[in-house]
């Protein structure tokens, strides 16, 4: 594993498809949490650190470096392997396996670990197969290109999210306030090759999602 980790993915433990092996680069420090390291092997990748504490799938065969966590502890599995990624001075890092699955309460555990990231100064995106998750902070605005991406919604993560401003998209603001008991900022969408994001205080969360499947 390299003294230098600028880039890393984080795997978690719901499945992934063979296609999201587009989000890894050569280079990537691959941490697999737990079961996630399942899909290491679907994305034909070997991890350079396991952690966990295996609640949730066999530990698995020692081969190269793994960190066994208690099971009885304050850190989720990917929580502490952003809080390691943090500390190893990663600056990017790509969540896979972090979204979906039969327990929402781990997805949205995973958003909040992605929250962490991003407050502490990485570029973060969670992705699946319909959809990629980022961070809008200010001070921090966002350029996002259109590429396939149908809809682009925004959410405000902790109070509200004051000094909105969105262009390039059907329903711009300008200076607006997001508060999570209205949802405002859902099913926006692109009018031009990029879309600009700020805001002036609080947190939000950006929604990029493709096109409803047609059938």
């Amino acid at each position: 594993m390299s003294d230098t980790i600028t880039r890393a993915v984080i795997l978690s433990a719901c499945p992934v498809s063979r296609g999201l092996r587009r989000y890894i680069r050569p280079g990537d420090c691959i941490v697999a949490c737990d079961a996630g390291y399942r899909n290491a092997k679907a994305l034909g990748v070997r991890p350079d650190l396991i952690v966990g504490d295996f609640d949730s799938a066999p530990r698995p065969p020692q081969d190269g470096h793994t960190i066994v966590l208690p099971h009885v502890k304050d850190d989720t599995d990917t929580h502490y392997a952003a809080r390691w990624l943090l500390e190893q001075g990663a600056g990017q890092v790509v969540m896979l396996g972090a979204l979906g699955g039969a327990r929402l309460e781990h997805s949205l555990a995973n958003i909040a670990t992605g929250l962490y990231l991003a407050q502490n100064g990485v570029d973060v995106c969670l992705a699946d197969e319909r959809s990629e998750l980022r961070y809008l902070l200010p001070g921090r605005p966002l350029v996002l290109d259109r590429a396939d991406w149908m809809y682009l919604s925004v959410f405000p993560l902790d109070g509200a999210l004051t000094g909105v401003d969105l262009a390039g998209v059907f329903y711009p603001l300008s200076g607006a306030v997001l508060t999570p008991d209205f949802p405002l900022g859902v099913s926006n969408e692109f009018t031009a090759p990029q879309a600009k994001l700020a805001c002036a205080g609080g947190s939000g969360l950006v929604v990029l999602t493709r096109a409803d499947a047609q059938g």
